[in-house]
């Protein structure tokens, strides 16, 4: 069905895997319309309650195909709003989606790179792993994926990572928060990557999309009598949900949810 990605859903977890190694899994017009469609198909699969995204070969993604750059070149106004759109929208995609989402980071990851593994819910990388905001080199700015690296990383860093263009490593990348875990090797990846869906797992698939929503409802706000009350009505609702009956009926009765037992 793609060409650029491989899809497969696994005990849960669908897995959307960056195909393209000969071109570090650069960014192109028809890649970024097979993401938005499988993210699209992922998300309303009632299968999947984990979403990963992952890539072969030696990088994860290297921005913007330069082939792609190329004819951007020669393009117009239109064209070229035309395709920043589209990247826009595949990455509010990926920000939105209800489910959680996990950033296997297997090799490098600049310019866009860095913005779908920020765009995350969770990123664990390699330790070999570099990262880079190279957009200011050739001219440009990073501008559709900002509001997601600056959510990640915050104004501060976002300043000298953008500013400089310069390299900075997995380890750097965990201080600045864009990572949340580093390991030694693939195998270690794996293993982390299939840690962090088990627990994820073990959870409410209704619950993690309501908190999705609140983190996104009260992250940078005041603590006004809005967000109070906001709070207040998002946990009425939820105890009164099935899911809220059935976690508490398992708590009480000390047995598993149904979320775990129907998997």
């Amino acid at each position: 069905m793609y060409t650029n990605i491989l899809t497969e859903v696994d005990r849960g977890v669908g897995i959307i895997t960056l195909n393209r190694p000969e071109r570090h899994n650069a960014f192109d017009d028809a890649l970024i319309a097979e993401l938005s469609n499988a993210l699209d198909q992922m998300t309303t699969d009632p299968e999947v309650r984990v979403l990963v995204i992952s890539s072969t070969g030696k990088s994860f993604c290297a921005g913007a195909d330069l082939n792609w750059m190329k004819r951007a070149a020669s393009y117009g106004n239109e064209e070229n709003l035309r395709d920043a759109r589209a990247l826009a929208d595949m990455l509010r995609r990926l920000a939105q989606c209800p489910k959680p989402t996990i950033a296997r980071v297997q090799g490098p990851a600049y310019g866009g790179g860095v913005g779908l593994v920020a765009c995350c819910d969770i990123a664990i990388a390699t330790f070999d792993a570099q990262f880079s905001l190279t957009e200011v080199k050739l001219g440009l700015i990073p501008a559709v994926i900002s509001p997601h690296v600056i959510a990640a990383i915050g104004e501060r860093y976002a300043r000298r990572s953008m500013l400089t263009a310069e390299r900075f490593s997995a380890a750097e990348a965990y201080r600045m928060g864009l990572l949340h875990e580093m390991v030694a090797d693939i195998a270690g990846l794996d293993d982390a990557v299939g840690e962090i869906a088990d627990a994820l797992l073990n959870n409410a698939p209704g619950a993690l999309a309501e908190c999705k929503q609140l983190i996104s409802a009260v992250a940078w706000k005041p603590l006004s009598a809005e967000v109070i009350e906001d709070t207040a009505q998002r946990i009425t609702r939820l105890r009164a949900s099935d899911e809220g009956r059935e976690g508490m009926s398992a708590f009480l009765e000390k047995r598993k949810p149904n979320w775990i037992q129907n998997h």
